[in-house]
């Protein structure tokens, strides 16, 4: 069973992995996932270059012979795929839920980075012929409880559904953001106020 929100669409939340220290590049893709109802996709991409420390830091990712690993486990066997692979399996994964979609991420500059990568693997035009629109969880959550210490992802999982949420993975990620909305439960108005 897929999300449905009011405005008859299916919501489908997603997030990427990149590596933070290649601005110049347009911030490569390491990770991109995706979860609506019981489908959800996930693929490893292939980095341009090496992952550079603060990234490996921040998400446990390396690039190291030609594999992507994390926290030391391979996840090279599991996916790992060029970017426009990707993407495309990525419009073949919404284009098979029901369309038009409403794409959900706790992070606007996600948005950016995916068009761009649309962009730069000539997909813009095949994507925007799903019908997306995007959500964005977290000004919707400051809208539905003002005066929270923190907004952020990992912050709100213990509060609202006693889970302490410190994943570094995409996947694990939008499943508890899947499982944050369903909590919220919020109203049309709030959906339409925060979607672009």
């Amino acid at each position: 069973m897929q999300s449905m929100v009011p405005l008859g669409r299916t919501l489908v939340f997603f997030d990427l992995v990149t590596m933070f220290g290649s601005e110049s590049r347009g911030r490569d893709i390491i990770q991109l996932a995706a979860v609506s109802g019981r489908h959800n996709f996930n693929v490893y991409i292939i980095p341009q270059g090496a992952i550079d420390r603060f990234t490996t830091d921040l998400t446990g990712f390396r690039y190291l012979q030609g594999k992507l690993s994390q926290d030391g486990s391979d996840v090279a066997t599991i996916t790992t795929v060029t970017l426009h692979k990707a993407l495309t399996s990525f419009i073949t994964f919404l284009r098979d839920l029901k369309l038009p979609v409403l794409l959900a991420t706790h992070n606007a500059k996600i948005k950016l980075v995916l068009d761009r990568a649309l962009f730069r693997c000539c997909l813009t035009e095949q994507f925007q012929h799903l019908g997306p629109r995007f959500l964005d969880t977290y000004l919707l959550s400051k809208a539905l409880f003002p005066g929270l210490d923190s907004y952020e992802q990992k912050d709100l999982s213990y509060p609202f559904l006693g889970k302490i949420d410190i994943n570094k993975n995409a996947l694990r990620g939008v499943t508890a953001l899947q499982e944050l909305y369903g909590f919220w439960n919020p109203d049309q108005e709030s959906v339409i106020q925060c979607s672009s």
